[in-house]
């Protein structure tokens, strides 16, 4: 389990540097500065995620190579998944909806807050094992 959640923050990592240089560069070209705006918090926020998705390996490995997986450490890194999926990504879609002529940000909009609910749910998951499973090395 640690591998791959290993690989999926190193890919959303590099995926967050590739944006952020897009966004600092030819976004700007393309869109309004209120809108670079918002493309920007997206790409914090999933490097951030993207950051505690590869800590979050390292934790598994660490305490629970011994003793087996925990699902509870699954669960916190598909919801860190899906709410990089669900903030970043609706705020990445937001970013361009001026250059759209069919107004989507109605049906985009919702997937905001739902994304930063996976996230607290996420950072509360992998807070409960830590609680629950008190292992020292």
């Amino acid at each position: 389990m640690g591998r791959k959640i290993l690989i999926w923050g190193l890919m959303l990592a590099l995926l967050s540097v590739v944006l952020g240089a897009f966004g600092a560069h030819a976004l700007k070209n393309m869109v309004p500065a209120d809108k670079v705006a918002i493309f920007e918090t997206g790409v914090r926020y999933q490097f951030l995620h993207a950051i505690a998705l590869i800590l979050l390996s390292f934790y598994v490995h660490q305490h629970f190579s011994i003793l087996g997986n925990h699902k509870g450490l699954g669960w916190a890194s598909n919801y860190f998944l899906v709410g990089i999926l669900c903030f970043s990504g609706s705020l990445y879609l937001l970013t361009f909806q001026t250059l759209c002529s069919f107004n989507y940000s109605k049906l985009v909009g919702p997937l905001t807050p739902l994304g930063g609910l996976f996230f607290i749910l996420g950072w509360a998951s992998w807070i409960k094992v830590v609680w629950m499973h008190k292992v020292d090395k």
